[in-house]
């Protein structure tokens, strides 16, 4: 059974929430997102707020229990108070700043790394070396932070590139000689 899916996901007052059929729609602040949940799952309204429950006792359905409840509580979450995502740059020369709608990075490359932006992403820079990503979709937002992190891995040498903040990189020792 799915601790997770057996909880609630309160909606507080300032989101509106509406479910038909399959798809949750929910409303708040920061914007409007929503979700087709599987037909394995149902999703109720109640007086606390979204409760999420499987339809029958498969394997299935009980797999997909937490993670679409888990998906509904990250909808609330998002519309009332976002997604946040801060990347570190370590290296000499290593540097990002933003240009217009595009992220320019200089990581050691002959030429500079340009990323567009996607729309419903926020990217600020308010260091050359620290990138702050943040929006309502939690998905978008990793997605983006995963992109520009590609671009320039942390290495186990000198750890130098781009990590997320808090990351630990296993660290190795050099030659002797």
């Amino acid at each position: 059974m799915s601790r997770t899916g057996l909880k609630t996901v309160l909606v507080p007052d300032s989101v509106t929430a509406s479910i038909d059929g399959q798809l949750v729609r929910v409303k708040g602040p920061k914007g409007e997102l929503s979700v087709v949940l599987i037909d394995d799952v149902e999703a109720q309204m109640t007086d606390d707020g979204i409760k999420i429950a499987a339809r029958d006792d498969t394997k299935r359905a009980r797999s997909m229990w937490g993670m679409s409840r888990t998906l509904v509580a990250n909808l609330v979450e998002g519309v009332t108070e976002g997604f946040e995502k801060t990347l570190e740059i370590n290296g000499v020369g290593y540097r990002a700043q933003m240009q217009g709608k595009n992220l320019q990075l200089q990581l050691g490359f002959s030429h500079d790394v340009v990323y567009p932006i996607a729309d419903g992403i926020e990217v600020k820079c308010p260091s050359l070396t620290q990138i702050i990503v943040s929006g309502i979709d939690k998905q978008k937002v990793g997605q983006v932070a995963a992109e520009i992190r590609q671009f320039r891995p942390p290495e186990p040498y000198k750890g130098k590139g781009i990590r997320y903040r808090g990351e630990y990189v296993f660290r190795k020792e050099g030659k002797k000689k």
